[in-house]
């Protein structure tokens, strides 16, 4: 049986889980359908997911389709859960994205679709709801093309789209044969030889359309209701013959992808892993993460609706561990893999981080200690919470996309954990990059440098986007190479926190300078590190070189900016416009659509929230406002922010030292 591992994506409220739940019961998984508002559908299983009506954490159920074996998982479509989205792309073979025959192409389905183009994951494309008042198709399919891809296969028509008894009709071969023909033949040359030649088939047609679906060159357009069930058997046949199984090599080196965290009943740790190759046991050790081993005492695999237990889960298949009490959301079973984004790792970035940024306080004083802890394992499940321990105020921060996280995250500490919790003003998460090029270094026994180490550091700015990274201009073979690994990850460590405490990225960092005592005993003792190089000392010195260096070089700080797009009647733009530019949002095209006004530009992520609440009084309503992170802007006006440090701070070089040896060096 051929094994495909199902993502179905979409912007919130476009039908995700209702058409999952369609799905199962059109295979013969459920007997009855549930229903998102009642609270009882399969994927959404937190009481958090059921109460609120919408889908938190990835889900994964299963079903066949004749011999396809489907896993299908299912996604957060809101915004503020886009990193559950991230960790579930890399494990994907395919991809449904829904888009509602209502509200049509969305701010997070572009982001959604540009994303699985990048990463060329097989879409097919799914209009739901084409039952409800309202629902259009070729204006659907004309904003599909247009903001979306213009390379989409529509596979038949809409009947009384609008009505309740709706319907989707597959076009016949011959009223595909002009379409299809014009855009497979822009990437297959013999298929245009063929048809000048008169001599194309309607299967060499649909293998066409099967082979470059499958290398995401095109993407099919079904329609259909996941309430009433219109266009759901279409859709199925499309899955199972347009979209590719997974290729993976059983035989192969074990390898797979740890892509969900949750906590059992017992509060024991379950990793969800999609396996690549190979065949993992139960009772098989593994080695993982830095050195990090651990041994699988349980296994469950998906079928037919349910996690089943196994003695073992085999190459293209999703897996539940047990006994892995160490293993992490990103983290590598067995042979690395490279990922689909950039030739990247497994912990390659698909979307925009966190841009937002709040204090959690607990309402008891005396939950302190568990609030702690009960963010921990939160960070466990979602990693991107980036959890802030600063010790001098003695208060934790956690990272977020929007309010609707926090709000999650409350009722989740109040719900699992029994600690009620209060948050600060949520503030944007502002970051640093080098303004020019900056260096320094100390030496071994050379003072002021109190460490058996000698440091020497250039920073340069590089490229928008590239991150951080670290290159050496010394032999690598002129000192332990642990002490070069302690440098490399030190660098990384201190760059969380620049000059006005914001992560510093977007850099080169160069080692320029090494040097180190070699491993000295006295006589008839052993090992003496007092006259002795450790990793410790390495530690200790990058940061106060590292922070100097940066000082050199200067930072500016940079604040996330969304794209916005706001349609809104065109009578209400004389009130609009001067509350945009009070937001510090800047129009870039107007256009004008009838008796609406489209407006798309720029604002800062700081002012969204309140944008977001003055729009209804304004527009009467009316207005909607879609907005997505674009990038980085230089701040410009005001003071520049400043973050409050949560490390040793290397910028003041006394208390640095004090903290760190309790001694002052020179």
């Amino acid at each position: 049986m051929h094994m495909l591992n199902l993502g179905i994506l979409a912007h919130v409220d476009a039908g995700k889980t209702s058409l999952t739940e369609r799905l199962l019961h059109t295979v013969g998984v459920i007997d009855e359908i549930g229903s998102v508002d009642d609270g009882n559908t399969q994927t959404d299983s937190l009481a958090l997911e059921r109460r609120r009506g919408i889908t938190i954490k990835s889900a994964v159920v299963s079903f066949a389709i004749d011999d396809v074996a489907v896993n299908l998982i299912d996604t957060p479509g809101h915004p503020d859960f886009i990193a559950e989205v991230e960790r579930v792309l890399s494990v994907l073979d395919g991809a449904v994205l829904v888009v509602s025959a209502v509200e049509g192409v969305q701010a997070q389905t572009r982001v959604l679709m540009r994303t699985l183009q990048r990463l060329r994951i097989p879409t097919l494309v799914f209009v739901n709801k084409i039952d409800r008042a309202g629902a259009r198709y070729d204006g659907v399919l004309e904003g599909i093309s247009t903001r979306l891809t213009p390379a989409i296969v529509p596979m038949g028509v809409v009947v009384e789209p609008g009505a309740r008894d709706a319907h989707f009709t597959l076009f016949d071969d011959a009223r595909l044969q002009a379409p299809l023909l014009d855009l497979l033949a822009e990437h297959d040359d013999d298929l245009l030889a063929a048809y000048v030649e008169g001599r194309v088939s309607c299967e060499r047609l649909r293998a066409a359309l099967a082979r470059q679906t499958g290398e995401a060159l095109v993407h099919p357009v079904f329609f259909g209701s996941a309430m009433t069930g219109a266009g759901i058997t279409e859709l199925i046949s499309g899955i199972k013959e347009l979209l590719p199984p997974a290729e993976d090599d059983i035989d192969g080196p074990v390898s797979g992808t740890v892509f969900k965290v949750e906590r059992g009943p017992a509060g024991e740790k379950i990793a969800y892993a999609r396996m690549f190759s190979g065949t993992l046991r139960t009772r098989d050790r593994l080695t993982f993460r830095d050195g990090e081993e651990g041994k699988v005492t349980a296994i469950s695999v998906f079928a037919q609706g349910a996690a089943v237990r196994e003695g073992a889960v085999a190459a293209g298949r999703i897996g539940k561990l047990w006994g892995l009490g160490d293993i992490r959301i990103g983290d590598t079973i067995g042979v690395p893999r490279k990922s689909r984004a950039d030739g990247h790792g497994a912990d390659a970035h698909y979307f925009s981080p966190p841009t937002l940024e709040t204090v959690v306080a607990p309402c008891r004083t005396a939950d302190k200690g568990a609030l702690h802890l009960a963010l921990t394992q939160l960070a466990e499940q979602d990693p991107l919470i980036n959890l802030r321990q600063d010790e001098v105020r003695k208060e934790i921060s956690v990272s977020l996309y929007g309010e609707v996280q926090k709000e999650v995250i409350q009722a989740t500490l109040a719900d699992e954990f029994g600690i009620d919790v209060m948050f600060r003003e949520t503030t944007p998460l502002c970051i640093e990059r080098p303004a020019g090029t900056g260096t320094a270094v100390e030496f071994n026994k050379k003072d002021p440098n109190p460490f058996l180490a000698t440091v020497g550091l250039r920073i340069d700015p590089a490229p928008v986007d590239s991150g951080v990274e670290f290159r050496l201009e010394v032999e690598l073979g002129a000192m332990p190479y642990a002490f070069f690994k302690a440098v490399e990850d030190t660098v990384k460590e201190t760059l969380e926190q620049g000059i006005h405490g914001w992560r510093v990225t977007d850099c080169t960092v160069t080692m320029t300078h090494s040097g180190y005592s070699p491993r000295q005993s006295h006589a008839h003792q052993g090992f003496d590190k007092s006259m002795s190089s450790t990793g410790a000392d390495f530690r200790g010195l990058t940061p106060l070189v590292l922070m100097s260096a940066l000082r050199e070089a200067g930072s500016q700080v940079y604040e996330p900016m969304h794209r916005f797009r706001l349609e809104t009647p065109a009578d209400t733009l004389a009130a609009v416009l001067p509350v945009l530019a009070k937001q510090r949002a800047v129009p870039q095209t107007t256009e004008m659509r009838g008796a609406s006004c489209v407006l798309e530009g720029v604002v800062p992520v700081a002012q969204v929230h309140e944008l977001e609440q003055q729009l209804p009084g304004l527009t009467r309503g009316e207005g909607e406002l879609e907005c997505a992170f674009d990038h980085y802007a230089p701040v410009v006006r005001g003071a520049v922010p400043d973050r409050p440090r949560t490390d040793l701070n290397p910028l003041d070089r006394k208390e640095y030292l004090l903290n760190v040896t309790r001694r002052v060096g020179g």
